[in-house]
């Protein structure tokens, strides 16, 4: 073991994308060459810190929507470190008995989150990689909170755009769809260079030196991860403008946070 507890096999030498997340939301669980790093990016796009809260907001709000449709159980596929309103606090306000369970790939996350979902019977996380959507519907279902028979939502909240067109996202996505049943939906936001400044991007750029790499797509790229589901309105679109509580939510350049977000639902085939 290491400090805090962590496990030895755990780098802090590098950076990780969930803690230095973690820490432009203003959580705790994040170490010195985390905030090094968030401070270098902050220094290039000084509205990162509310782009990162603009990706939270888009989540509750369509976690509310889902919870308004009668969902009930959430897998949630790169939840980082669940700080404040995370998906479970948001689920279990509405229904007590809504079920979720995280997944994230980097183990100082899932250390964390263990620790802060100590005593939650209705919430669990997996230590597992997007890349494997087989091995997370399986250990999914070994949990015993997700019932695959019965309609759930699918978060892919800021972590699509980790995977590389390499590792073929679409075929991830595929998969995961593959294995909900009729009226599931399915949450992406997802980084974009579309509408974009120069500076964003170099920022994004930055990504690099963490172990997950950013892919800026289009929207006819993130369009495409929903398959043949049914796009909610309002579609695909910068994030501030998918469902804003008010109008005042909204300021006069919503593509300044360099993200479209958007939510499908998986309609019963016909005949």
């Amino acid at each position: 073991m290491q400090q805090d507890g962590l496990p030895a096999e755990i780098d802090l030498s590098r950076p990780s994308a969930a803690r230095v997340y973690d820490y432009f939301l203003g959580g705790a669980h994040n170490f010195e060459i985390d905030r090094q790093l968030a401070e270098q990016i902050a220094s290039m796009t000084p509205n990162l810190a509310a782009t990162m809260r603009s990706g939270r907001e888009f989540l509750r709000r369509a976690v509310r929507a889902l919870l308004d449709a009668g969902i009930d159980q959430f897998l949630d596929i790169g939840s980082g470190i669940p700080t404040v309103g995370n998906v479970h606090e948001v689920a279990q306000a509405a229904n007590p008995k809504a079920r979720i369970v995280y997944v994230d790939i980097d183990p100082v996350a899932v250390a964390h989150s263990r620790e802060l979902l100590a005593g939650n019977d209705l919430t669990t996380v997996l230590h597992a990689d997007l890349r494997e959507p087989d091995r997370i519907l399986a250990e999914a279902r070994e949990s015993g909170l997700i019932d695959f028979a019965r309609p759930m939502g699918i978060l892919l909240a800021g972590v699509v755009h980790f995977i590389p067109d390499a590792d073929r996202p679409g075929d991830i996505l595929a998969t995961l769809r593959a294995a909900a049943a009729p009226g599931s939906f399915l949450v992406i936001s997802h980084s974009t260079f579309e509408d974009q400044p120069q500076e964003m991007l170099d920022a994004q750029r930055l990504s690099a030196r963490t172990d997950t790499e950013i892919t800026l797509r289009s929207r006819a790229e993130i369009s495409a991860f929903f398959g043949d589901w049914t796009i909610l309105e309002p579609g695909v679109v910068h994030m501030p403008l998918w469902r804003p509580d008010s109008p005042s939510d909204v300021d006069e350049h919503p593509e300044r946070f360099g993200a479209f977000g958007g939510v499908g639902r998986y309609d019963q085939p016909a005949g």
